[in-house]
C-alpha cells in the first residue's frame, strides 16, 4: 500500500509538472505571439486641412491619389471629430486621452501664467506636465520605439512639456505654433537642441521643412523595422503662411494665386503621405503597419471659397460647429482593417490612447475621457451609442458642445441657451430642434454641469470682457 502510494504521487507529480510546463509553455508562446503581432503604429497628421479637401471626401480640384487610395485600402470614417478646433488643445487632446475639459493644453494660449512663447516672448504658452501621461509614453513603456517629427505646439525649449520628456525617444521639428508658420526657417529642433539650416540663413530658402520631416519619417521607420514602433507625423502642411517650392500640378489653372499654392501644398503632402506608405511595402511591414490619416480641426478657409474646404458643415477652424470639429480621418490596416469601407461610428482624438493601448496590450493611464475604438476599426459592432463626447473653448470665449449618437448639443456662449442638432439628418447644424426634445436637453444640461474640472491657466471668473495677460 504504501509503495502504491509512492507510486501514485509520484505519478501525480509528474503529470502536474508536465502540465505546468505545458501551461507555461503556452503562457510563453502566448506572450511571444502577442508580441510579434503587435503592430507598427503611424498617425499622420495635417494642420488646417478641411474635411472636404481631400477627393476622397468629395473634392474634386485639389489631387490626392495617394491618400485617397489609402482610403480604398482602408476604412474612411465620416463622424471623426478632432479633439478641439484649435491646433495646441486638439494635439493635448490626442496625446493625453483627455478631452477639453480635462486635458492640460486647453487653448492656444493661456489666460493666467504660462512660459514665454519662443517667437514672440509672450509668456501664454502652457506645456504639458511631468504627470501628464501621453500616447508616447503608454507605447514606450509596451516596448515600442517612439519617434515625432514636425509640429508639436505642446511645450516649449527647456520645459516638461518638450516631446523627449513626454515620451518620445526622437523627435525633429517645431516646437512652437508660431514658428511653425515659417516653411523655409532657419533652425529647427532636434531632441531638445536647436539646430540650425544654414542652406535657409538670410532667407535662401533651400530647405522646405515639410520635406525634411519626410525624410526624418522615412529614416525612423527604416531604422526602426524589425521592432515595434509608433511614430508621429503631424505635418504643418497646409496651414498658413501658404508658401509651397512648386505650384505644379496647378500653375496654369486660372485660379487665384492663393488657392494655387493650397492646392499645391495639399498635393505636395499627398506625395509624403504615398512614400511612407510606399516604404512599408519595400520593407515588408505593410501588413503589420496601422496608418492613420487625419487633420487637427477644420479648415480655417484657407485656401478661399474655391475650394469649399469644410464641406456642407457650418462654422470653420476656432468654432465648435462641425466645420470646426469634424475632421477626415482614414485607417489603414491590410487584412485587418476592412478595405474600401466608409464608417459612420462617432469617435473623437481622446479615443486614440486607449485605442493603441490595447492594441499594444499596454497599460492604460487612470484618468482618461476616450474609450478603445479598436472593434469599430476592425470592422466590428460596437455600440456607441450611449457614450458621449465633449468639447469646449476656454473661459473668455467659454462654447461648449458635446455629442451623443446622433445628437449635438452646442452652448454659444456662457449662460446661453443649449442648442441642439441631429447632425446625422442634418449635418449643416440648420435646424435647431431643442424646443422639440427637452429631454434630451435635461440630459445634455446634466452632462455638461458634471463634464470638466476648472483649469488654473483659464479660470471660469474670465469672461469675454477679460483682457489676456
Amino acid at each position: 500500500m504504501i509503495q502504491f502510494m509512492r507510486t501514485y504521487s509520484t505519478v501525480l507529480i509528474i503529470i502536474v509538472g508536465s502540465l505546468f510546463h505545458v501551461a507555461l509553455a503556452d503562457c510563453q508562446e502566448l506572450r511571444r505571439v502577442s508580441s510579434t503581432s503587435r503592430p507598427n503604429i503611424v498617425f499622420i497628421m495635417a494642420d488646417d486641412l478641411g474635411y472636404g479637401d481631400l477627393g476622397c471626401y468629395g473634392q474634386k480640384l485639389i489631387e490626392t491619389p495617394n491618400i485617397d487610395r489609402m482610403a480604398k485600402e482602408g476604412t474612411r470614417f465620416t463622424h471623426c471629430y478632432a479633439g478641439a478646433p484649435v491646433c495646441a488643445p486638439s494635439r493635448s487632446a490626442l496625446m493625453t486621452g483627455q478631452h477639453t475639459g480635462h486635458t492640460r493644453v486647453r487653448d492656444n494660449s493661456g489666460r493666467v501664467g504660462g512660459v514665454p512663447d519662443e517667437i514672440s516672448g509672450d509668456g501664454h504658452r502652457i506645456p504639458l506636465l511631468d504627470n501628464d501621461i501621453t500616447i508616447a509614453e503608454v507605447l514606450k513603456q509596451a516596448g515600442y520605439a517612439t519617434g515625432m517629427t514636425g509640429k508639436w505646439g505642446l511645450g516649449e525649449a527647456g520645459t516638461t512639456g518638450e516631446p523627449n520628456r513626454q515620451g518620445f525617444d526622437e523627435w525633429y521639428g517645431y516646437l512652437n505654433q508660431n514658428h511653425a508658420v515659417f516653411y523655409f526657417t532657419d533652425y529647427l529642433w532636434r531632441n531638445g537642441k536647436r539646430e540650425t539650416t544654414p542652406a535657409n540663413a538670410n532667407d535662401a530658402r533651400q530647405f522646405y521643412t515639410h520635406d525634411l520631416f519626410t525624410e526624418f519619417a522615412l529614416d525612423f521607420i527604416r531604422r526602426h523595422h524589425h521592432e515595434p514602433f509608433f511614430l508621429y507625423v503631424p505635418f504643418t502642411i497646409p496651414h498658413a503662411d501658404l508658401e509651397v517650392p512648386s505650384l505644379e500640378p496647378y500653375t496654369g489653372r486660372d485660379w487665384p494665386e492663393d488657392a494655387k499654392i493650397f492646392a499645391a501644398m495639399v498635393t505636395h503632402m499627398d506625395r509624403s503621405v504615398g512614400k511612407i506608405l510606399e516604404l512599408l511595402k519595400q520593407l515588408n511591414i505593410d501588413d503589420n503597419t496601422l496608418v492613420f490619416f487625419t487633420s487637427d480641426n477644420g479648415s480655417p478657409i484657407g485656401g478661399g471659397p474655391l475650394f469649399n474646404s469644410n464641406g456642407v458643415f457650418q462654422g470653420k477652424k476656432g468654432t465648435l460647429q462641425e466645420g470646426g470639429l469634424r475632421t477626415p480621418m482614414i485607417v489603414r490596416w491590410p487584412n485587418k482593417v476592412p478595405r474600401d469601407r466608409v464608417s459612420e461610428t462617432p469617435w473623437y482624438f481622446p479615443d486614440v490612447l486607449p485605442t493603441l493601448a490595447e492594441l499594444a496590450v499596454a497599460q492604460l493611464p487612470q484618468s482618461i475621457d476616450g474609450i478603445s475604438i479598436l472593434p469599430s476599426l476592425l470592422g466590428q459592432s460596437q455600440d456607441l451609442s450611449q457614450r458621449m463626447m465633449y468639447w469646449e473653448r476656454p473661459p473668455g470665449r467659454f462654447h461648449q458642445a458635446a455629442r451623443q449618437d446622433k445628437w449635438k448639443a452646442l452652448r454659444p456662449g456662457r449662460n446661453q441657451p443649449l442648442q441642439l442638432y441631429d447632425v446625422v439628418a442634418d449635418p449643416t447644424e440648420s435646424s435647431n430642434v431643442a424646443a422639440e426634445h427637452p429631454d434630451l436637453i435635461t440630459k445634455f444640461e446634466a452632462y455638461l454641469s458634471t463634464a470638466r474640472t476648472e483649469s488654473a491657466h483659464w479660470p471660469d471668473s474670465l469672461d469675454e470682457r477679460t483682457k489676456e495677460k
